[in-house]
């Protein structure tokens, strides 16, 4: 999958993106988080969760108890989608096709990994895994069923407790998501 993924043009997202940002961690994860899109970092350094919004979720995932080397982490769209302001690159929302395009890597990586439990974080996650009609805050940090019957759970987007008001606040609901998540691994 590695080896096919930079060759994807299921849409046009590939044609702007400095690269493809595939999925990381062990191949046979207890626990899979899914993201939304890469970012700007991301996007750069060709690894997920690197920037802002990563070292959010590692602060998180570490005072949940969780190691991020023991979980598999990949986002529901492989390509950065942005637009430019001047020499910045600014996140822009994927759509509906973006997320169609890539949801078979997607399935191949939850066949590959096979994790007893997935962390869908943010709406985009939730729309290619929960679908169109699944609102992640009516269900943060509770047990919900995916299409094949596997547990999951779902909570915010990292990158929205970076740019969070109340950061303390959705930081620490941010980490009970993640304890919720854990206490469902057993």
């Amino acid at each position: 999958m590695r080896a096919e993924l930079p060759d994807c043009r299921g849409c046009e997202l590939w044609e702007d993106a400095e690269q493809v940002v595939p999925g990381e961690g062990p191949v046979r994860a207890r626990m899979m988080l899914v993201g939304e899109t890469p970012g700007d970092y991301e996007d750069k350094a060709g690894h997920v969760f690197v920037g802002p919004a990563g070292r959010v979720l590692d602060k998180a995932l570490a005072e949940a108890g969780i190691e991020r080397s023991k979980v598999y982490l990949t986002n529901a769209v492989k390509h950065f989608r942005f637009e430019r302001e001047g020499k910045r690159r600014i996140h822009k929302t994927p759509a509906a096709s973006h997320i169609l395009a890539c949801s078979p890597w997607l399935r191949r990586e939850l066949e590959i990994v096979k994790p007893d439990l997935v962390v869908v974080m943010g709406a985009v996650a939730a729309r290619s895994l929960l679908g169109a009609s699944f609102r992640v805050t009516q269900h943060r940090g509770e047990r919900v069923e995916l299409a094949d019957g596997r547990p999951a759970v779902p909570t915010v987007h990292p990158s929205s407790v970076v740019r969070s008001q109340e950061f303390r606040r959705d930081f620490e609901a941010f980490v009970n998501d993640f304890r919720a998540a854990l206490r469902l691994l057993g």
